[in-house]
């Protein structure tokens, strides 16, 4: 497995700036969140920031993702709006061509997958009914990577439809995508007491293809600075190794923007060596 960085925590760099400075520390990943400044298809010149970065993260050798949770790209009013779960069919519409814009840029980057969520759920629907929406709509965007040949990593996330894994797992039987993957962040898990971790990062090892990782506390989805929450992380570097899970762990420290800087070089010195004292005492033995 390699360390990445989303770049939802460097807002107040410049791409490349942000992009120098994680290739610099050691990062080997990046978890490219599509926003403003970041490849966003509001841009007019966002094919040839595309292809500028394609150069960089090839001459870099940086692996990637692409993310899809910009707070206020399609709506600056409201949060993360609209979404597959919208009321309106052509606020649906504008979340369906946005995540296929960024199916297209992952073709284009060689991205391992497009991690996404389900949205919040609409005040006015039953679980069950806005089951049935998100299924409908979804459908079209697998649809869509199956033909563009990239994997979808769906993100459960804390108060949103599907929040938990549970849910995620509902989520897999009404829907038959072999694009269809998991993003996991392992936060998430322990916010919402989906504990030993290791038992959730085995049960879903086969779907897993995006993994988010910060520090956090029991019942508290606030994403934290390594060593400020309650996590232990090596049985989760180890259960993640066990897997075989050899991807990016891509840290998400999205409220940490103004610190970036160090930020990310305290990410990448708390968690090197953790993976590296993982990894090498691997005593599986080679086919």
């Amino acid at each position: 497995m390699i360390i990445g960085y989303n770049t939802n925590g460097l807002s107040n760099h410049n791409a490349f700036d942000g992009l120098a400075l994680l290739a610099k520390t050691g990062y080997k990943s990046v978890a490219i969140t599509i926003d403003h400044g970041w490849i966003s298809p509001r841009d007019p010149n966002h094919n040839v920031q595309l292809q500028r970065i394609k150069h960089f993260l090839n001459e870099n050798e940086l692996a990637n993702v692409i993310e899809t949770g910009a707070r206020f790209l399609l709506d600056p009013e409201h949060k993360h709006a609209p979404t597959l779960l919208a009321a309106e069919k052509s606020e649906v519409q504008r979340r369906i061509d946005f995540l296929k814009y960024c199916i297209d840029v992952a073709v284009e980057l060689k991205s391992d997958c497009v991690s996404i969520w389900s949205g919040v759920k609409p005040a006015d629907l039953t679980f069950n009914t806005a089951l049935e929406r998100l299924v409908d709509n979804l459908a079209v965007i697998l649809d869509y990577a199956e033909e563009r040949n990239v994997d979808i990593g769906f993100e459960p996330e804390p108060g949103m439809l599907i929040d938990n894994t549970g849910r995620f797992e509902r989520l897999t039987h009404l829907i038959d995508s072999p694009r269809l993957k998991m993003t996991l962040d392992i936060g998430h898990l322990f916010c919402l007491s989906e504990i030993p971790i290791a038992n959730y990062i085995e049960k879903f090892a086969d779907r897993l293809i995006n993994v988010h990782i910060e520090d956090m506390k029991s019942g508290i989805h606030e994403h934290l600075m390594f060593g400020e929450g309650q996590i232990y992380f090596p049985p989760v570097i180890e259960s993640l190794r066990n897997a075989g899970y050899h991807r990016g762990v891509h840290v998400e420290l999205s409220r940490h923007s103004h610190n970036a800087a160090q930020a990310v070089r305290q990410s990448f010195e708390f968690l090197n060596p953790i993976i590296q004292d993982v990894m090498m005492n691997d005593n599986s033995t080679p086919d």
